[in-house]
């Protein structure tokens, strides 16, 4: 007799409950987990202290507290990060995050779009949209990101030439799409620098491989979305023609 394949039981589709209701504009991953642990989250009416226990988020129906959660409204938010803030909801350090520029803003939960670092500035994108930041982020997209940055040198087209060539740091090849001169006087240039992929500290680690300081870093465009005249330290919803604007780039 010919017995039947041994099969493994089919994962449950959908999401992790923490991620669920982080993907429901409720909260992070990381305070869902301690809504869940605290067993204030049921799932189909049964609490549930389980945070990787999948669900169905068309069909399942999460509560907290008694009160059903419901996906919130799509939000895109362009944001001025002012230099000194750090690209989290919590810190441990107890410093200022980008959500202080969302004072006073009647939003769900959102969550930034990648990030800058403490010591940089500039354009930087929040969302509910898990999807739409995820096609963003995506290296196969190849979203331009432009920066303008300033150096503790004036570099001559010789030196600008190898910036061009890249440097391998940490056994990794940083490079940049492109870097050009904006203006230099005295010590100091501005460079504008495009980069298609997102490697962490990218531009001062390129930079640092040749001992050229970073002074400032400014993002100043996505795709084609500019920073533009947005009040440092201040967030405004995107434009439909921006939201397609950003569905072109890539």
């Amino acid at each position: 007799m010919t017995r039947p394949p041994n099969r493994q039981p089919a994962a449950k589709a959908g999401v992790s409950l923490n991620r669920a209701l982080s993907k429901l504009g409720l909260c992070s991953r990381k305070q869902a987990e301690l809504l869940i642990a605290e067993g204030r989250v049921r799932v189909g009416g049964k609490v549930v202290r389980d945070a990787a226990l999948r669900v169905d988020l068309d069909r399942d129906r999460i509560a907290v507290d008694g009160e059903r959660v419901a996906a919130e409204a799509k939000v895109y938010l362009m944001v001025n990060k002012p230099r000194g803030l750090v690209t989290t909801r919590d810190d441990p350090q107890a410093r200022g995050t980008v959500y202080d520029c969302l004072a006073g803003l009647d939003l769900p939960f959102v969550s930034p779009v990648g990030r800058l670092d403490k010591a940089s500035e500039g354009l930087l994108l929040m969302t509910n949209d898990t999807r739409w930041a995820n096609r963003l982020l995506d290296p196969a997209s190849h979203v331009a990101k432009t920066y303008h940055v300033q150096i503790g040198t004036a570099p001559d087209e010789a030196m600008l030439a190898r910036f061009r060539d890249g440097a391998v740091v940490d056994g990794e090849l940083l490079s940049a799409s492109s870097i050009d001169m904006l203006r230099s006087g005295g010590r100091t240039a501005w460079l504008e620098i495009v980069l298609d992929e997102g490697r962490n500290r990218q531009i001062r680690r390129l930079l640092g491989a040749f001992d050229v300081e970073v002074l400032r870093l400014v993002r100043v465009a996505i795709g084609g979305l500019l920073l533009g005249e947005l009040a440092k330290g201040k967030a405004r919803h995107l434009t439909a023609e921006e939201l397609a604007l950003l569905a072109r780039a890539g």
